[in-house]
């Protein structure tokens, strides 16, 4: 029941993943979610963030930021990194991973999606089929919506880490 929660990978930060092995693996296009996954909640684009988007336009990779948040937000972050955007997506729901894939001419099997967030950012990707990758927020000041539902994530990251024991015989 809760494995729809559950990602396909969960790791420190979007900046340790190695882009290069996944490319080598058939993946094409990467979304991500941008606030506390990318920069801090809010924050404009930094040199960490536009090297990473130029070292994945290097590798090629084709990228696209999907976010719930407003243009005003997202447009600059984007425009500063290079990468397409949607805006107000209004994850989980289908259509702006379905939109975002389309923009990127990929399909669930050579997509990626990066993000911080089980009830949002990964639940969505899996309803698509689209492989996840969960990372550990950026930053530990976040809105009380997101605050409330970093309690239950908590409890299902539990049961996730122990299935993953399992499956590796730890």
């Amino acid at each position: 029941m809760l494995q729809i929660f559950y990602p396909g990978s969960y790791v420190d930060s979007a900046y340790e993943i190695d882009y290069a092995t996944l490319y080598e693996k058939g993946y094409r296009g990467i979304i991500y979610d941008v606030d506390n996954t990318l920069v801090e909640h809010g924050a404009p684009a930094n040199a960490r963030a536009v090297a990473l988007f130029e070292k994945l336009r290097s590798i090629g990779f084709d990228t696209v930021v999907l976010s719930n948040n407003r243009e005003e937000r997202v447009k600059p972050f984007c425009d500063a990194v290079g990468t397409k955007y949607l805006y107000k997506a209004w994850k989980p729901k289908k259509e702006g991973y379905m939109l975002a894939m389309e923009r990127m001419g990929t399909d669930p099997e050579s997509t990626l999606f990066i993000g911080d967030q089980l009830f949002t950012d990964v639940w969505g990707a899996n309803r698509c089929r689209i492989r996840t990758i969960l990372v550990k927020p950026i930053h530990p000041k976040e809105e009380i919506q997101i605050i409330l539902k970093r309690i239950p994530e908590k409890w299902i990251l539990f049961f996730y880490k122990r299935r993953m024991k399992k499956q590796h015989g730890l």
